[in-house]
């Protein structure tokens, strides 16, 4: 069935921001009396807040001052800001939804700021998803809630049941779950049995999707 919307993602799925992201927060918890490898912390915090990375650290030992919060952001701002690359693929798929009339939001655990950092750099992409960029501040609740994804197919103008979902954590598959939208979850390397434990239908490259979409 060809899916009258489609939601991204953004970190891991439209941006390859989390590797980057990942070394930043290894390396500081570090510096905070956690040794923390970055895959480590790729395991642990994949798909959660920062807000929620800071308690589960603390929680783990980390000694985190107050004002951790803003100080991790500007850390990672800083560093996605030198440069965040896409996910291949993601250009030509949006030609291809744009070729089908297929309109397509992005929902992020991630702050609008953080979307504007790494997709601004991408002109030609950013300037297709700046009217549809939704965070979960826009609704007060991350994911795994469904809220982020109702209020995206809101805006969308589509029923939930009509959309889809491209997800890389099984937080955000858990989320589409919820919100009754079909999931698709990109594991290029790896995670895929996580993703499909939620529901998702698991698939490796980008351009895979218009054939599974149906186009």
């Amino acid at each position: 069935m060809t899916p009258k919307a489609v939601i991204f993602d953004c970190d891991g799925v439209l941006v390859d921001s989390e590797p980057l992201t990942d070394a930043i927060i290894a390396a500081n918890l570090t510096r905070h009396g956690l040794p923390m490898s970055e895959d480590r912390v790729h395991t642990l915090f994949i798909g959660g807040t920062i807000e929620g990375l800071g308690q589960q650290a603390r929680d783990m030992g980390a000694r985190l001052s107050d004002t951790w919060i803003n100080d991790i952001y500007a850390e990672i701002f800083a560093r996605l800001a030198k440069g965040t690359p896409l996910i291949e693929g993601v250009s030509e798929l949006l030609d291809r939804l744009d070729a089908a009339r297929i309109p397509y939001a992005v929902g992020s655990n991630g702050s609008r700021r953080k979307m504007e950092v790494t997709l601004g750099q991408h002109p030609g992409v950013y300037a297709r998803l700046r009217n549809h960029l939704y965070s979960r501040h826009d609704v007060g609740a991350p994911k795994p809630d469904p809220a982020l994804y109702l209020h995206a197919a809101r805006q969308l103008g589509h029923d939930p049941a009509d959309c889809v979902v491209i997800e890389d954590s099984a937080t955000g598959c858990r989320a589409a779950a919820r919100a009754g939208i079909r999931c698709y979850g990109f594991a290029p390397s790896g995670v895929g049995e996580q993703l499909a434990a939620e529901g998702a239908v698991i698939f490796r490259k980008m351009r895979d999707l218009p054939g599974l979409f149906g186009l």
